[in-house]
């Protein structure tokens, strides 16, 4: 219910100004201003036209719905820090306007659950993410100045804290699937290698001191034995 409920947010700031001819674009984020730092907070709710909200309003609940759903643990940290953290940095580098919109949090949710599917490689996540690069690709045009009456400094920074928490997060949350064979693999490798003695000896030696075909390779060649506990031979690779 967050999504919607910050969706209703917006509906109702705007329907506000819309009825009574007020203009709260003067509560944006307008950079390197104390003023401005309250924008910080008020930005996703104030939008310049009713286009400008219904775009933010169908992606913020379509993106905010899969970041609850697959993402729950982690929802309302990962939601609060591209809000938090992709003004911060508008803040500090934006131009000196006032910006307004859910844009932000809007490329941040979508270039967080596209990474964090990524990422960890889990079947569910990795499907999600790439529905949300089939479904919103076309919007990472919007992160390059292309377009001087739209926010791309929102749209940049907001996407590069989804990024950020997408790998901070990377441990948390659902997981790849390990299954029994990979488990029982691993065991035999590590109760190979406990079979064993300590290695002897290292070697590395220079197979040629011939210059190489290809100047930028530089072959060595590795030598290593050991002797496998309770036998007396010796095994090379």
């Amino acid at each position: 219910m967050v999504p919607l409920f910050i969706v209703i947010g917006m509906w109702v700031v705007f329907l506000i100004e819309f009825e009574t001819g007020l203009n709260f674009s003067q509560y944006g984020l307008k950079p390197r201003t104390a003023s401005g730092l309250l924008g910080i907070f008020t930005i996703p709710f104030l939008h310049g036209s009713w286009s400008h909200l219904i775009n933010n309003s169908i992606p913020m609940l379509i993106l905010g719905w899969a970041l609850f759903k697959f993402y729950p643990s982690l929802a309302v940290k990962t939601l609060l820090g591209i809000y938090i953290i992709g003004g911060v940095w508008l803040w500090i580098s934006g131009r000196p306007s006032y910006h307004i919109g859910a844009s932000g949090v809007v490329y941040g949710l979508a270039s967080f659950l596209f990474f964090s599917g990524w990422v960890r490689r889990e079947k569910r996540v990795a499907a999600l993410s790439l529905l949300v690069a089939f479904l919103y690709g076309g919007m990472w045009w919007g992160v390059l100045p292309a377009d001087p009456s739209k926010s791309w400094e929102g749209h940049f920074w907001g996407a590069l804290a989804g990024v950020v928490l997408a790998f901070l997060y990377r441990k948390k949350g659902p997981q790849k699937t390990v299954y029994q064979w990979e488990i029982d693999e691993k065991k035999e490798v590590l109760d190979t290698l406990e079979s064993a003695d300590d290695i002897e000896d290292v070697e590395f030696e220079e197979i040629s001191t011939e210059p190489s075909p290809n100047p930028k390779v530089n072959p060595v060649n590795v030598t290593y034995s050991f002797k496998p506990r309770g036998g007396e031979g010796k095994s090379q690779g």
